[in-house]
């Protein structure tokens, strides 16, 4: 089966959705917890570190901060070997297509984050106490989201998409924000080459 065109794409959109969806139920369980941001978006590359504090001017039913899905990489694998890379040589068969094209996707989250004030003296530690329950809680809340809703995003398999979990890590404090980056590593259909016309 072919690699559609926008597979990759519905992939990002389908997990920011699911993980905006989760923070948000996490925000109405939780008080005084963000719900998702009101810059949520799929983005190309690296997520640049300008909108944690206040971006859009905080429509009313939303909460400041950032949240982005990109792809870091995509790369061939194989039934045994996913998540790592297929080491096998294509080509040399006509057009054998790999069993699986992974997606490594990187997911930031951003949130304002404690600063000194004017007079220079450091955040409190009630102030920091809370923005690290934020955090925490944030990091928990995307983790469940993605083992939720991955598996529910391949439309043709039954069992569900394969996928890894990989590291979670705090991005920050530093510039006024501070936040987390989450990799998953998910598998897609191999792509297939167009069957050749018989002479």
């Amino acid at each position: 089966m072919a690699l559609r065109p926008e597979a990759i794409h519905d992939l990002t959109s389908q997990v920011l959705g699911c993980v905006c969806a989760a923070l948000v139920d996490a925000s109405a369980q939780i008080p005084g917890q963000p719900g998702c941001p009101c810059r949520a978006c799929v983005i190309p590359g690296l997520a640049a570190w300008d909108s944690c504090e206040d971006p859009c001017g905080t429509p009313a039913g939303q909460d400041s901060g950032q949240l982005t899905v990109s792809v870091a990489r995509i790369y061939s694998a194989t039934l045994e070997s996913f998540p790592a890379e297929a080491r096998t040589v294509f080509g040399v068969k006509g057009c054998t297509p790999p069993p699986f094209t992974a997606v490594e996707l990187v997911i930031t989250l951003l949130r304002c984050a404690p600063t000194p004030n004017d007079d220079g003296c450091p955040p409190s530690c009630e102030d920091l106490e809370a923005a690290a329950r934020r955090l925490h809680v944030d990091m928990v809340t995307v983790y469940n989201a993605l083992l939720c809703c991955l598996p529910g995003t391949d439309p043709v398999r039954p069992r569900g998409r394969r996928f890894l979990l990989g590291q979670q890590k705090v991005l920050g404090p530093e510039g006024g924000c501070v936040g987390l980056e989450q990799r998953a590593t998910v598998a897609l259909a191999g792509c297939g080459c167009p069957e050749e016309v018989a002479p």
